[in-house]
């Protein structure tokens, strides 16, 4: 996964590169069929929707469930819900990298003026595993915990902005302020 953006269109000209997972082209039973497997689609659509390049696209199939003779279901309330809000309300400002893992690699968004809420976001295509990363110092003391749901770990920012942040294998976490809801963020924002 660390060799995921080099010489791709999202490294070199990001304004210009729309990402994506599947679209109805790529879907089951098309001509260009090579659809994510549902177990890395959490993964796929975190690297596009929480980070800052590129501008992302999500497949009416993967939300909404695609018809026909095998049906699957959409995943709008499995992950991509939860996703989309962190999106609109924690993907802003500064973001830091941590592709030094062939299976574990995460980033960081330290949140702006307007989105005070940063978030850290940690995968793994492989074992468990844990990565030391840096939130800004503003958070430092404020317990984090996954927002996703896949770890139940509470993890508390030291005062340098760094803390270990965790995720299962095969698996994506997005840790953000523990106690804020979206309603909180939402109305905060002023949106």
């Amino acid at each position: 996964m660390r060799d995921l953006f080099p010489d791709t269109l999202v490294s070199k000209n990001p304004t210009h590169a729309v990402t994506f997972v599947d679209n109805h082209d790529s879907q089951p039973g098309q001509s260009l069929e090579s659809f994510v497997a549902d177990w890395f689609k959490p993964l796929a659509y975190s690297f596009i929707l929480l980070r800052a390049e590129g501008f992302p696209c999500l497949f009416y199939g993967d939300y909404y469930g695609i018809q026909g003779e095998n049906p699957i279901p959409g995943k709008a309330e499995d992950y991509l819900d939860a996703l989309l809000y962190l999106r609109c309300n924690h993907a802003y400002g500064a973001q830091h990298d941590y592709f030094d893992h062939e299976m574990c690699v995460g980033w960081t968004r330290e949140g702006d003026e307007q989105h005070p809420y940063g978030m850290a976001v940690l995968m793994s295509n492989g074992d468990d595993c844990e990565k030391v990363m840096h939130v800004g110092k503003q958070y430092a003391g404020i317990t984090f915990a996954d927002y996703l749901g896949n770890c139940e770990e509470k993890i508390t920012i030291d005062e340098e902005g760094n803390a270990t942040f965790l995720v299962n294998g095969g698996s994506v976490s997005a840790w953000v302020q523990d106690g804020v809801t979206p309603e909180e963020a939402f109305h905060e924002n002023g949106e």
